[in-house]
């Protein structure tokens, strides 16, 4: 396979605040790099991530930060016509413009990475999806998806994608892994503000908290409202930079993993959280949603709460062995079918495809 000159119009690599989209980033454009082939990644300048910025200069692809479209049309309009691979992402700002511009001038394979899939054929439904519109997909060769299963199906079927392939989240194990540090709470969580997500949230874990004053537990995540009201055993975190999940993850006993809601409804979609706190060795109480046990095996390689009473079962009742055995078999599981370096595998194995057809 001769090496690719790739463009992907993403959300933002250089920050991780609010979002995870860029930990996704980071550790694809790493390993795509690691392979031989090019990476420009081009990100729009906005204030909330110029501030924010934990990763100005990613060494292992050429960055380009744009302040508006018409400067990304003009100036950098041959990053987009010279890449034989150009990835749109979801989110990106006047993304349906974005995508416009890409179908315009590339005359490699194009593609977009959808992110957020469920969260984006709900807003197409809805005719306010500011990123994408529904007469795009069939205009890209490739609709890469966060979500597999079913949605894949839909994608093709009803959008007319003429091919649409799961491109999960993945996780980079050179800084994900289990290290010995003292545990400080029995149960994390780590996950931006969403107001689908709070409710779960409430129910599987705060109320566990509550339940169970002897307890130590934290969340950590931006964007939070003032008027979430935190139980007094629980220690809120505004943000964790990704140098320091692995150590968060490490201090916990347990991780909890919530899941949006339209990610339910879809199913088959894994959340980079997951993966993170699998690598580390933490076992991770998530609630459930189909396809999830073809990711992780409930039981063995994850445990599945539906209450807070399931909850802190697991916290006070499962026996030690039982539960570094269920960490033990996550990371196992994900060192061998989730990491960055497969994602990177699978991406230009979609590309050959695609050229080929």
């Amino acid at each position: 396979m001769r090496s690719l000159n790739i463009a992907i119009l993403g959300l933002s690599i250089t920050s991780s605040w609010g979002n995870g989209h860029a930990t996704t980033f980071r550790g694809l454009v790493k390993e795509l790099d690691k392979a031989g082939h090019a990476v420009t990644f081009l990100e729009r300048n906005v204030p909330w991530y110029s501030d924010n910025r934990d990763l100005p200069n990613p060494e292992y692809c050429r960055l380009v930060l744009y302040e508006d479209l018409a400067e990304l049309q003009s100036a950098h309009v041959e990053a987009v016509r010279s890449a034989d691979l150009v990835i749109v992402g979801s989110y990106v700002p006047e993304g349906v413009e974005v995508c416009a511009h890409v179908i315009r001038q590339a005359r490699g394979v194009k593609a977009f990475y959808d992110i957020d899939t469920p969260v984006t054929l709900a807003r197409l439904e809805n005719n306010d999806c500011a990123y994408l519109a529904k007469d795009q997909i069939a205009r890209f060769d490739l609709y890469l998806s966060f979500t597999g299963g079913p949605t894949l199906e839909l994608l093709e079927q009803k959008y007319r994608s003429p091919a649409a392939r799961a491109l999960y989240c993945s996780v980079d194990p050179d800084f994900y892994y289990p290290v010995s540090t003292p545990v400080r709470w029995d149960l994390g969580y780590l996950g931006t503000y969403s107001d689908d997500r709070q409710p779960p949230l409430e129910k599987l874990m705060l109320d566990a908290a509550r339940n169970w004053p002897q307890g130590l537990f934290t969340a950590a995540g931006a964007q939070y409202p003032e008027s979430v009201q935190w139980p007094a055993n629980l220690q809120y975190l505004p943000h964790v930079p990704p140098d320091e999940h692995r150590d968060f993850y490490c201090a916990q006993r347990y991780t909890m993993n919530i899941t949006r809601a339209d990610m339910i409804q879809a199913g088959y979609s894994p959340s980079v959280r997951l993966f993170e706190a699998g690598a580390c060795g933490v076992p991770i109480i998530s609630d459930y949603w189909q396809g999830l046990d073809e990711l992780l095996t409930p039981g063995k390689e994850i445990l599945i709460s539906r209450s807070a009473a399931d909850t802190l079962a697991f916290l006070k009742e499962l026996p030690e062995e039982e539960r570094v055995r269920i960490g033990q078999n996550a990371r196992k599981k994900i060192l061998a079918r989730h990491t960055s370096s497969r994602r990177a595998r699978e991406l230009v194995g979609y590309y050959e495809e695609t050229r080929g057809s």
